[in-house]
């Protein structure tokens, strides 16, 4: 006669093994589902570089570093916004205005479509920057002001500022009967301040920008990590009521986020003047949206009070690579669109099922 208690031991075993084994799927079905977008990534840049070998050609690594400095400050900007559970839809036309300025203000002397009289024509260029940083960081702290005072929704907030500075933005080229043409004729010191040779790779050079990317990323690294403003930003986006308990002034704190954020976009919009030497109006628009679309790649979650610096940098770097894929791969311009669509989507649905799994 079988012995029962052998019998229910071996009952017990097999459960433990099928817990066991079930509990071991799950955990490489949650891998595969929470990293799909690196994995699908992954094998996007491997086709690419089979299909087309000069993709990843030392120039063509040098442009993507180049790329990856040039939109880097927006992204570090708009990457706080979303630590606090926000975003930034103003950021682009921010950046779009500060370019404008600094254009303006270090535009040559003596041009018969000098924007600004001639008394600026020897405007300093630390200058320029510290006023595109006080433009910019004046548009975010509106934001966040608005955004922290009236507990409004910082789409709504955003979206409204975007559209007062699309409106500065065409009056300003208007100036001085501009009448809407590009701000362009600048000085080569200033051209040569940003776009200058920092070093070069063979025959490809990395320009100036690249080390201020590197300058603003390690200043936005210390002030999110070793800083008590950091640590309130991450407290605030996790739970702003346990923070306000705990002695955080979450409207300062969400101020002060917006303020940064702008002034990163006044950093990038006098950098961006002179890297694309001929201004338009139309110039920062949409940038916010790859600004998006990097942070979340890079890990900086929507549910708030989770981001890392250098996430936002690695994001940045693999957004510009798959844009340089589909040029490579000779996809058509409209087209990208879509895929950042896409790529945004697919990127927020995985970050929330990571928080809905969490609890």
């Amino acid at each position: 006669m079988a012995n029962p208690d052998a019998s229910l031991q071996r009952t017990a075993e097999e459960r433990e093994a099928m817990s066991k084994k079930k509990d071991r799927r799950r955990r490489i079905t949650d891998a595969i589902l929470n990293n799909a977008l690196y994995i699908l990534m992954a094998i996007f840049i491997i086709y690419t570089a089979i299909m087309r070998p000069k993709f990843l050609g030392i120039g063509s690594i040098t442009n993507l570093i180049s790329l990856t400095a040039a939109y880097l400050p927006i992204a570090l900007g708009i990457g706080g916004c979303i630590v606090l559970t926000g975003t930034d839809l103003s950021g682009g036309r921010c950046v779009g205005l500060t370019a404008a300025v600094s254009a303006a203000l270090l535009q040559q002397s003596g041009i018969t479509n000098r924007i600004l009289p001639d008394a600026f024509a020897n405007f300093p260029i630390l200058g320029a920057l510290l006023v595109a940083i006080v433009i910019g960081g004046i548009i975010g702290a509106v934001n966040g002001f608005f955004v922290a005072k009236f507990s409004l929704h910082p789409f709504i907030v955003t979206l409204a500022t975007q559209l007062i500075t699309y409106g500065l933005i065409l009056l300003f080229y208007m100036t001085n009967g501009n009448n809407g043409m590009p701000i362009a004729s600048l000085r080569s010191d200033y051209s040569s301040f940003i776009t200058g040779t920092l070093i070069k790779i063979g025959t490809a050079a990395i320009p100036m920008y690249v080390l201020y990317a590197i300058i603003l990323t390690v200043l936005m690294w210390f002030i999110w990590n070793k800083t008590t403003f950091g640590k309130n930003m991450f407290a605030v986006g996790s739970n702003p009521e346990a923070a306000r308990v705990s002695g955080v002034n979450v409207f300062l704190t969400t101020t002060l986020v917006h303020t940064l954020a702008g002034a990163m976009y006044g950093v990038m919009g006098f950098i961006t003047a002179a890297r694309v030497g001929s201004n338009t109006q139309n110039l920062g628009m949409n940038y916010e949206c790859d600004a998006i679309a990097a942070c979340v790649i890079g890990g900086v979650s929507f549910v708030g009070g989770t981001g890392k610096v250098s996430g936002i940098v690695l994001g940045v770097f693999v957004l510009q690579l798959i844009f340089a894929a589909l040029t490579f791969l000779g996809v058509d311009g409209n087209m990208v669109y879509i895929i950042k669509g896409m790529i945004i989507l697919v990127a927020c649905s995985l970050d929330m099922r990571k928080y809905l799994a969490k609890k």
